[in-house]
């Protein structure tokens, strides 16, 4: 796995309904959906199509879930993966500095190793070191990409705490951050680039989660599409630094989703 220990290498959507998932985002996002093609296990791969070369580039999952998983509590989210040099040594860092294991370290056929952890406050999301040569862009860091992840935000109980698991866990470090006024600082996280923010969780949001900033090729088109499809808008389109729009909602199955992107007009 060529990425960097710490970088995010993939996204997962966990869903009631896969084909009316598939449906939404592909409308939203442009994706292209094929199946992973293992037996008895329905999950497919979101590809994004590259604007220089025509090639379509795997950037993340979606899965269904199955009764069992919805009977021990499961539903409709998106999981980001962060890819580590050590699968086993970074679950076991993940739980001395206050995480725990949700799914035990786990080889995947031709993909590779890898566990569902929480940070401290209980925010899940996978540890994996892939078995793949190529480099993942499913985070775009590198500059825009349509169809890619943009933006990766957690918005959590304890900004402090947090930082100090991911710092340590993953190497991150800070790079600034924005007042807030009332809701606090939203700090900005650095690792290969400028990756995200942390934010304190607001009264209004049941539980800290990740939020995960995919980019459509027109904001206001994919508003449209939201509303359409339905989807509903949480919050948004708000302006950025850099002139871009934030948007951030819900999808027809209850999974949370945020996207950032320009306007075209």
């Amino acid at each position: 796995m060529p990425n960097q220990h710490g970088e995010f290498i993939w996204y997962e959507l966990a869903t009631e309904n896969a084909d009316a998932a598939q449906q939404f985002y592909s409308a939203l996002l442009g994706w292209r959906v094929t199946d992973r093609g293992q037996p008895g296990v329905d999950y497919r791969l979101l590809h994004a199509r590259d604007e220089d070369t025509g090639e379509w580039r795997a950037i993340g999952g979606l899965m269904q879930l199955s009764e069992e998983m919805k009977q021990c509590g499961a539903r409709p989210v998106w999981l980001g993966y962060i890819g580590v040099d050590d699968v086993d040594q970074t679950v076991a860092s993940v739980t001395a500095l206050g995480g725990s294991v949700q799914m035990p370290v786990t080889d995947i056929p031709e993909v590779g190793r890898l566990a569902m952890v929480t940070d401290p406050q209980g925010t899940p999301f996978y540890v994996m070191r892939g078995d793949s040569d190529d480099t993942s862009l499913a985070f775009a860091s590198d500059r825009p990409r349509v169809g890619h992840c943009a933006w990766n935000e957690l918005v959590t109980t304890n900004p402090d705490a947090a930082k100090a698991f991911y710092f340590e866990a993953f190497g991150w470090t800070k790079e600034g951050e924005m007042d807030l006024g009332p809701m606090g600082a939203y700090e900005f996280i650095r690792h290969n680039g400028v990756i995200g923010a942390f934010m304190p969780k607001p009264d209004d949001m049941p539980v800290p989660m990740w939020h995960y900033y995919f980019r459509p090729a027109d904001i206001d088109a994919a508003i449209k599409t939201i509303i359409e499809n339905g989807g509903q808008i949480l919050h948004g389109p708000d302006e950025i630094p850099g002139g871009d729009f934030i948007v951030k909602g819900v999808d027809p199955q209850g999974a949370m989703f945020a996207l950032v992107g320009a306007r075209q007009r």
